[in-house]
């Protein structure tokens, strides 16, 4: 049976007034990489150092591994935090750093030593060990933060927006070398981000955060193609939401209802296919919705153009569409035109209201 690394028991957090995290109830699997999703101030970090210890609750419980670690000081819990800055030290070589923790605990110098190289191996700093971080770039130092708390085995890894001072580059490729160095070491990732994109690409399950309270938990998949609200519909990914009297038009009855851009074609008023779609579905196929407007706005992001389209139904869609033959000057001309918006009748997603 998969174990528990993690059970929040509608854990509270009020600042005075202020309600910071209003009862949360989750679970969080041995060797999963979880990821708390949200806007500022929506609560997830502030779990996240409740987690830690760093923060007392101000109601609710939090366990790890089965033990009631609430009432516990962060070093009396298996769980060690990597920050956004990094906080090394400057003067220690990347070697000290990594074997700092472990000198506290009163580790022997030599395996110290070799544990600290080992875990340097892991985030593949082999060689850097006798360095300053001053000599180190950003990528490089935020790996070193990363085996100074991978050294200590802890059963959990807390992670508070550890990428978000990295460039964009640079942070996808760490987001790739950190999902795959979480596989190999098969410990406990808690993720805590406010990019969508993030949490998407390197989660196994996500909880996304809305004013203290997690609006749904799933995996990537699932919170993308199957949002539990209009929120997490329209903080996750880009997504269209319809609504009212357009909802009822278009659909065919009251509602919410999602659709994920990229998944509506662009057509010209004519119904025929042009050079933006070459493979569209009959218009009166019965798997199909469609809605006719004018386009609003064209937006063209070199790979795919994104189209802005006031409906006549009322409201507006984006259809993102992939340029695989088409040039700006091509999309450009589409500006002030008559479409027809087309997708597939699965991908309209009833949104519950959460009322």
């Amino acid at each position: 049976m998969e174990g528990i690394a993690i059970r929040l028991r509608d854990l509270r957090k009020s600042f005075g007034d202020t309600t910071a995290v209003a009862g949360v109830d989750l679970e969080i699997k041995d060797g999963e990489f979880f990821s708390m999703l949200g806007p500022s101030g929506s609560g997830k970090t502030t779990v996240l150092r409740m987690i830690a210890g760093f923060e007392s609750p101000t109601g609710g419980t939090v366990e790890l591994a089965g033990q009631d670690v609430t009432g516990l000081a962060p070093f009396e819990r298996d769980v060690h935090t990597v920050f956004q800055d990094y906080a090394l030290f400057p003067h220690m070589t990347v070697e000290a750093n990594v074997a700092y923790g472990l000198k506290v605990r009163g580790v022997p110098k030599t395996e110290r030593l070799a544990r600290a190289r080992t875990a340097l191996a892991e985030v593949r700093l082999e060689g850097y060990g006798t360095r300053r971080p001053a000599q180190l770039s950003g990528g490089q130092r935020q790996r070193v933060a990363l085996a100074r708390a991978l050294v200590g085995r802890p059963r959990v890894l807390l992670l508070d927006e550890p990428l978000g001072a990295l460039d964009l580059k640079l942070r996808e490729q760490m987001q790739v070398e950190l999902k795959a160095l979480q596989r190999e070491v098969g410990i406990t990732f808690v993720f805590v981000t406010h990019d969508q994109e993030e949490a998407l690409t390197m989660s196994d399950r996500i909880a996304v955060f809305d004013q203290g309270r997690i609006q749904q938990v799933g995996t990537p998949a699932e919170v993308y193609e199957r949002p539990a609200t209009p929120f997490v519909a329209s903080f996750v990914g880009t997504s269209n939401l319809l609504e009212g009297e357009s909802a009822e038009r278009i659909v065919g009855t009251p509602g919410t209802y999602s659709i994920r851009p990229e998944k509506i074609r662009v057509l010209k008023d004519s119904a025929e296919p042009d050079d933006l779609d070459r493979d569209t579905p009959d218009q009166e196929s019965p798997d199909h919705e469609s809605a006719a407007g004018t386009v609003a706005e064209v937006v063209y992001l070199g790979d795919s153009t994104r189209f802005l389209v006031d409906l006549d139904a009322g409201g507006r869609l984006t259809a993102l569409q992939q340029n695989l033959e088409t040039s700006a000057e091509d999309v450009a001309a589409y500006r002030g035109s008559r479409v027809r918006l087309q997708w597939h009748r699965r991908h309209t997603v009833h949104v519950p209201d959460p009322r």
